[in-house]
């Protein structure tokens, strides 16, 4: 069987048509209604642009399934076809959702914190499976940016708010990942 080509993602794929996409994959992935090489062929569609990917990991890291908590083969050899992309989305997305852990923590919503704990934990796991230089260079760029207040990542951090307690928990989060 080959792949359904509405699972393949253009080049102009929209952030909202990774989402969908992404969805629609994960549903028949956990009806194991595709092969490893589907589900790669798929996820590298969509990870080589910054919309898709964006997209893709948006929906793959807060998903309710347990797909994203034992990345398979397919979706692991996608990933480390677009480096640049994905190391970036994947750092920042373990950075933001350990200081969401904080915020939400903070206000009271346990289940919203939980979430982006899982987030958390996804992002680093992936971090640590997938081994790529790119995403260690950017998380010690990151935790530079932590340490001096300037850098690569300082801008990231001034957009996003991010107070003490929570740049706390990224640089722990950040380390854990890469150390």
């Amino acid at each position: 069987m080959s792949i359904p080509s509405s699972l393949l993602a253009s080049e102009s794929i929209t952030f909202e048509g990774a989402i969908e996409l992404t969805e629609s994959l994960l549903s028949l992935i956990e009806a194991d209604q595709l092969s490893e090489a589907d589900i790669e062929q798929a996820v590298r569609s969509l990870v080589k642009t910054q919309n898709g990917a964006r997209g893709f990991f948006v929906t793959y890291l807060t998903d309710d399934r347990q797909e994203a908590d034992h990345p398979s083969p397919g979706v692991v050899e996608a990933l480390r076809s677009a480096p640049e992309i994905v190391a970036e989305l994947l750092v920042k997305n373990l950075a933001m959702s350990a200081a969401m852990v904080v915020y939400h923590s903070r206000h009271q919503s346990q289940e919203m914190a939980a979430g982006s704990a899982r987030v958390q934990k996804r992002s680093r796991n992936l971090i640590q499976i997938l081994q790529m230089p790119a995403c260690q260079t950017l998380a010690s760029q990151m935790l530079e940016s932590l340490q001096d207040g300037k850098g690569e990542y300082e801008e990231f951090f001034q957009r996003w708010g991010y107070d003490n307690e929570q740049k706390l928990a990224i640089g722990s989060a950040v380390r854990s990942a890469i150390g």
